[in-house]
């Protein structure tokens, strides 16, 4: 049962019915048993050491499941931070500032309200996924003495970091000549989430303690779980009242957030929706006048225009897999200075390799407030190749599907396997496709790119009676 719960990137689940108070206590103890171990390993013996910092989010859940949390923690010889509310970036910032052996959020991020779960970081906020450490979390969870109690000499110390968390965040904002007298207006949508307790903390209420900006804010209230939608900007129908508001209000953006507010997509002023791909090609200049040649990560299904970018501004390009765990690690590994998903992660070396819903509207607005121009104008030369978005298939036989289509296009195009299968054949015939296994599904994921509609259309036919029956949702 407890196995059910746990993914390729964090522990997630409907509650109570699939991840239960019982197992909150189980994977507090074998969380803090992991992170401990990791201190020690690293040869790090400081008192801090021997603190998790937990936080949570909005959920009716999330108090409970933190408090069994806490209990498991203590259980395992450690002591606890505990934040209280707070988005999920915050928790890399504070895992560094308070140099701690590790931390545990409380989330089911861009999931509906029933379900829950944990996001776990080790040491210098590094993530703890399925091959970096989660499946040892998952053993020595379910290997718990059902005996233990919280041990003598642990603690629970309530902190309050905003104020400086809001330090670290407000210094990637650059607005310029920008003043309350010219501000930078912004439409934000919290989606009910943990961006409505954020961005008050940090930007002030409708941005009133951040000169040059104003924000008009749409679904703040995050304590009486009521939802306009569900907190998942990457579905089409949660950014429609986003895209009213912003042309209603003549905004210059719009920003919504999704559910521990990690991930952010933009609206331009005429109310249209920016891919994160697209986003992360704009920002490519910005970036690279900070830090001339450096690397930047971009994952394997993102725009062939970003690399594009990046090669003509004499950055170093580099792709990726899918996923923040992965991400990080490239991040790290060549000391890039950005990097950017197509679900809305964006990644910072200076936030120590890790991805921030609101630094990346800082750097948005930074970059829109230096160039003088709509945000439309910005990306409408990046848009330069039609994209299929991500379309999923139902498969039992993945694997097979999968060897068929290396099969098919061996000699066609240069193919790699990355992360699934990438065919690309945009060179001699005008698209590339990747096509992947979901880490919890019986699905394929497909991304196809082609410079032209009618080409998109002709390889779509082609290839997808091979990856079985098409899921729309």
């Amino acid at each position: 049962m407890l196995g059910r719960v746990f993914k390729a990137y964090d522990i997630r689940g409907v509650y109570p019915d699939l991840l239960t108070d019982y197992m909150a206590w189980q994977i507090g103890c074998g969380s803090a048993k992991y992170l401990l171990m990791q201190a020690e390993q690293d040869g790090e013996s400081t008192p801090m050491m021997r603190n998790v910092i937990i936080g949570r989010d909005m959920r009716v859940s999330s108090p409970k499941l933190s408090e069994e949390l806490i209990r498991g923690i203590t259980s395992a010889g450690a002591s606890v931070i505990d934040l209280g509310m707070i988005d999920t970036p915050m928790m890399y910032f504070a895992i560094n500032y308070l140099d701690s052996a590790g931390g545990i959020v409380v989330t089911a991020s861009h999931n509906p309200p029933q379900y829950n779960g944990f996001k776990i970081s080790k040491r210098k906020a590094k993530p703890v996924g399925e091959t970096t450490g989660l499946d040892v979390v998952r053993k020595n969870s379910a290997m718990v003495d059902k005996n233990l109690t919280p041990q003598p000499g642990t603690s629970v110390d309530v902190r309050d970091l905003w104020k400086a968390y809001a330090k670290h965040v407000k210094k990637f904002l650059d607005l310029g000549e920008r003043d309350d007298s010219n501000p930078i207006k912004i439409v934000i949508d919290a989606s009910n989430g943990m961006a409505g307790t954020m961005c008050p903390k940090i930007f002030g209420t409708k941005g009133d303690a951040t000169e040059g900006l104003s924000i008009i804010e749409i679904n703040f209230e995050n304590t009486k779980h009521e939802y306009a939608h569900e907190p998942n900007p990457l579905v089409a129908s949660n950014l429609e009242q986003l895209q009213a508001e912003v042309i209603k209000q003549g905004a210059d953006l719009g920003l919504c957030f999704d559910g521990d507010a990690d991930r952010c997509v933009a609206v331009d002023e005429k109310g249209k929706v920016v891919p994160c791909d697209i986003m992360t090609a704009m920002l490519v200049p910005y970036f690279l006048e900070q830090k001339p040649g450096a690397a930047i990560i971009y994952d394997l299904r993102s725009t062939k225009a970003v690399k594009e970018e990046i090669d003509k501004h004499g950055g170093k390009a580099l792709r990726g897999r899918v996923g923040h765990v992965f991400m990080k690690q490239l991040l790290a590994e060549n000391n890039a200075i950005f990097g950017g998903e197509l679900s809305g992660h964006f990644y910072f070396r200076k936030n120590f390799n890790a991805d921030s819903g609101a630094i990346a509207m800082c750097i948005f607005l930074s970059a829109l407030a230096a160039s003088g121009k709509p945000m439309s104008e910005m990306v409408s030369p990046l848009m330069r190749y039609v994209q299929s978005g991500e379309i999923n298939f139902e498969n039992e036989e993945s694997d097979l599907a999968l060897e068929q289509i290396m099969e098919t296009y061996t000699e066609r195009g240069e193919l790699d396997e990355l992360d699934g299968v990438t065919v690309d054949c945009f060179a001699d015939e005008g698209w590339w496709m990747n096509i992947r296994k979901s880490n919890t599904e019986p699905l394929l994921r497909l991304n196809i790119e082609a410079k032209t509609q009618e080409i998109l259309d002709e390889i779509y036919e082609e290839v997808s009676p091979v990856l079985g029956s098409r899921v729309d949702h």
